[in-house]
Formats: structure tokens, sequence, C-alpha cells
């Protein structure tokens, strides 16, 4: 362990973070995801499990390091409820309420036909899985700037 770093974040997900870059996309999704299948496709290649935690905490952990993107309009992206693109499920506005505090601002959060989402996934840098047993639990992050001095 490491002072500062929720301990939610396994030494795994904080070296995926790292590898990062700017613009690079993040999923977090929940157990009904098919996250093995569509990990394989992505830059890190597989899966990343977090156990233990529900998608909103497990969101928390991940932006106490990661910023999200302040170049595109929407940095977040949800995948819509099948049949209904309109419904809305608890899940979004916990998340919602996750990535403004994590940012001190209102983010917006684009929503992504299933299908659209899958396909976006597996352009994203890595999959990280939680515990959260869903519906409609599936999130993209796109990774920021981050504001270094200088060394």
């Amino acid at each position: 362990m490491l002072r500062g770093i929720d301990q939610r974040l396994s030494a795994e997900i904080v070296h995926a973070l790292m590898l990062m870059g700017h613009g690079d996309d993040l999923v977090i999704c929940d157990v009904n995801h098919p996250a093995a299948t569509i990990a394989a496709a992505t830059t890190y290649g597989r899966l990343i499990d977090m156990a233990g935690c529900d998608i909103p905490t497990g969101a928390a952990a991940i932006l106490s390091l990661m910023p999200l993107d302040t170049f595109v309009p929407a940095p977040v992206a949800r995948m819509e409820v099948v049949g209904d693109p309109s419904a809305r499920v608890p899940v979004f506005d916990a998340m919602q309420r996750v990535i403004d505090a994590a940012e001190g601002r209102p983010v917006a959060m684009r929503a992504l036909e299933r299908f659209a989402f899958y396909e976006a996934a597996k352009r994203a840098f890595c999959i990280i899985r939680t515990a959260d047993s869903g519906p409609y639990g599936c999130f993209i992050l796109r990774k920021g700037v981050v504001d270094l001095p200088p060394l």
C-alpha cells in the first residue's frame, strides 16, 4: 500500500492508469457487461477486475487519480437502456454525482446505443470490471491532461 492512493485501486489498476495518455478511454462496467470478450480488443488486451465495489465507488477511486478530458464536450459516455433510450436507471445519476464531484464542476455525459457502446469499448485503453450487479452500469471515461510541475 501507498499513502494517498485509494485501497480499492490495485497495483494493476494504477499501472494501467499510468500507462494511459491524454485522450485514452477507460471503461468501467458491471458484472453483466461482456468485459472479458471486449477487453481482448483493447490496447491493454485483458480485463482488469476491481472486485468488492460498485461502479460509483470504483469510479470515485479512479477519478481520485485520473482527470477527465476538458478538450471534448462530453468526456463520459454511458450505455442507453435498450428499447427506451430516454429511460434512466439509478446508476446514471449516481455516476453523474461522482464525476461532477471529482472534477469540481458539472461534466457532460453522453449516451450510446448498446452496440455502439460495445464498439467504442473495443477502442478503449482498458476495461475495469467492478462487482456491481447493474443493470446498465457501463461507462467510458476519457482521460484528460494531468497538470504537473516542471521537473
